[in-house]
């Protein structure tokens, strides 16, 4: 099965006269396995509305315009609209954008592409995510005024188990991820999966995005700001990490940790989400 689609990709890049471009991270999806697998994990039906970002040849798209109400598939590379387009013709229920996704708001493409606005409010998210704009688009996505119920995306492997890390390997990414959803890895992919094979496996990531964000706090902005600094020196103790990202003295800052109940020797990447919420609730006066 996945020889007859590594031959049917390379037949389309062929007729279509393209090439993968690595510097926009193309990498196209040969096995037919995992894109069930993708698919499976959305949860699909009819009535679901599906934002698709970098839908490269169009191997997911078409499948999801066969399930789903309406697909809106953003693509980058000019060469490759021209393509989904004539390939899409006859899957009206499949729209193909030609922007930059970091450069419109969720709300924005949804309102303005959706034959029914109103099906908007629970959106999903299904792609085969570039690996160079991953965390930039996961972040894009949670922190919107119209964030999406679900992601299924497929990212770099080390990208994706650091997401779904837990206390002792949590990272800036891990924390502000978990902040709006619950991961969970749902399946490997190793790099013969796609054509051209990347230098890196792959995981199927799923989150599930909370209504509201798990660490309820009255300013997030100012919530990552000083979780940003408990990081800035990851492999440093919290009282120097501080101390230095905050401009105090490591007294003051080892006095604080121990107001909010967190010993000043512990490393970031070692904090739970209710911890960093007890942190900041400390710390915030410093960061405004």
């Amino acid at each position: 099965m996945k020889e007859e689609a590594l031959a049917q990709v390379k037949a389309l890049l062929h007729q279509s006269g393209l090439k993968a471009k690595r510097s926009l991270g193309q990498h196209f999806l040969v096995d037919e396995d995992v894109l069930e697998c993708i698919l499976s994990a959305a949860e699909l039906s009819y009535k679901d509305v599906v934002v698709e970002v970098g839908p490269g040849l169009g191997v997911l798209t078409k499948r999801l315009a066969e399930i789903v109400s309406e697909v809106i598939a953003v693509e980058l590379d000019s060469r490759l609209v021209s393509m989904l387009k004539r390939k899409l013709a006859s899957s009206p229920n499949a729209k193909i954008i030609h922007a930059d996704i970091l450069r419109v708001t969720p709300r924005q493409l949804l309102e303005d592409y959706l034959a029914t606005p109103e099906l908007a409010r629970n959106y999903k998210v299904v792609a085969n995510l570039p690996y160079y704009i991953t965390s930039p688009v996961i972040h894009h996505f949670l922190v919107a005024s119209l964030r999406p119920s679900l992601m299924v995306i497929m990212v770099q492997k080390e990208v994706g188990e650091a997401i779904a890390a837990a206390p002792g390997r949590m990272s800036l990414l891990s924390v502000m991820t978990q902040s709006y959803s619950k991961p969970t890895i749902i399946t490997h992919v190793p790099a013969r999966s796609f054509y051209p094979s990347p230098k890196v496996d792959s995981v199927v990531l799923r989150l599930d995005v909370y209504s509201k964000p798990f660490v309820e706090v009255a300013n997030i902005e100012n919530f990552f700001d000083i979780v940003s600094c408990g990081f800035s020196a990851p492999r440093k103790q919290l009282r120097n990490s501080l101390a230095r990202a905050l401009g105090i003295s490591g007294s003051q800052v080892a006095s604080l940790l121990e107001e909010a109940g967190i010993e000043a020797r512990r490393r970031a990447e070692t904090l739970s989400l209710s911890e960093w919420k007890e942190l900041w609730g400390i710390f915030a006066p410093f960061r405004r």
